[in-house]
């Protein structure tokens, strides 16, 4: 299935029916009476997060979205019949945003939210509605009232307890795919990861969801590479893990490089908690091991772990410390939401 997370679509929500002007005429009844009956209501446009689903694809192909009139009443003060709201499918974390793209109109963060963005217009009355003591033949009945209609954005952010983050080629497509049963795309070029992948992580008899954006360059936030976009998957995340390439060398300066990409975009992302990690201990020596390890944790203030997707004990070295330290955090996160 192919990954899409933003889209633009257009909502209108139904018009009420017409109220209607009507008498009784019954053989036995000459003074019967206005017995018009009011319109029924428009149709409301109504989104729904629904679990099963992980991308807007759908809305590439269907980007209108009408909700029906409601139908006018009649005689017999029979009141026209409401009109089917349009319920829009979407998945769990879809935020709603106007057409400005930053106003915030509604967020689905799980499964089960549902929310009336628009609601229908309300129906007419018949002239039944405005009898009174002194105007017992009414000749008046209302129009229904319109249905509103706007553009809207829906933004997708994942929903998952750790991300992965770092330059491209830092190993975190291949680290997804040795803890969890994801199989994202694994190659020895950057960029492999050209969308964000979902993996759900075993660890001691807890599970969490962990995330792999595609990675950032330097100028990220200005747009170089793939830019800063995908960040927005990891704002839900209760804790980072950073993966810097221990064999390529100059460990500090990768670091530092994603770390100002982080803070340029905001949104709360710097101040996440932060699991630092050094990645391919099968490609560096125990010496170059120790001595990057090292100079990233003085650099970083932070304790550094150092794994091996790739060889070792099953799913490879220091993993199992990984996955502990990631749900270690996760759990303080959830204490603490």
């Amino acid at each position: 299935m192919k990954f899409l997370d933003q889209v633009k679509i257009y909502l209108r929500s139904g018009d009420g029916g017409d109220g209607v002007v009507a008498f009784r005429r019954e053989k036995f009844l000459p003074f019967g009476g206005p017995d018009g009956g009011n319109g029924g209501k428009g149709g409301d446009i109504v989104l729904a997060a629904e679990d099963g689903l992980n991308t807007l694809i759908d809305f590439r192909y269907a980007q209108h979205f009408r909700a029906k009139k409601g139908a006018n009443g009649s005689g017999a003060d029979r009141t026209g019949k409401d009109a089917p709201d349009v319920v829009i499918r979407v998945p769990p974390g879809t935020e709603v945003l106007a057409d400005d793209g930053t106003t915030m109109l509604a967020d689905l963060v799980r499964a089960g939210s549902r929310v009336i963005l628009l609601p229908g217009g309300d129906g007419g009355f018949g002239n039944a509605h405005f009898k009174s003591a002194t105007n017992r033949a009414p000749r008046k009945a209302t129009k229904g009232f319109p249905g509103q209609e706007r553009w809207v954005r829906l933004r997708l952010k994942l929903i998952a307890d750790a991300g992965l983050v770092g330059l491209p080629n830092a190993g975190k497509s291949t680290l997804l795919a040795a803890v969890s049963a994801a199989r994202p795309k694994v190659a020895d070029y950057p960029f492999t990861t050209l969308h964000p992948a979902l993996g759900v992580v075993e660890s001691e008899g807890e599970s969490f969801v962990l995330a792999d954006i595609p990675g950032l360059i330097e100028g990220a936030h200005e747009g170089a590479g793939l830019g800063t976009r995908f960040l927005g998957h990891l704002e839900r995340a209760r804790v980072l893990v950073h993966l810097v390439d221990g064999a390529a060398g100059g460990v500090v300066r990768a670091w530092r490089t994603v770390r100002r990409e982080i803070e340029a975009y905001g949104a709360g992302l710097a101040e996440k908690p932060e699991i630092l990690v050094l990645t391919k201990a099968d490609l560096m020596s125990a010496r170059e091991a120790a001595a990057r390890r090292l100079a990233l944790a003085r650099a970083s203030g932070r304790e550094v772990l150092v794994v091996s997707a790739l060889t070792g004990a099953p799913g490879g070295a220091g993993l199992a410390a990984l996955k502990r330290a990631i749900a270690a955090r996760v759990r303080q996160g959830i204490g603490q939401a």
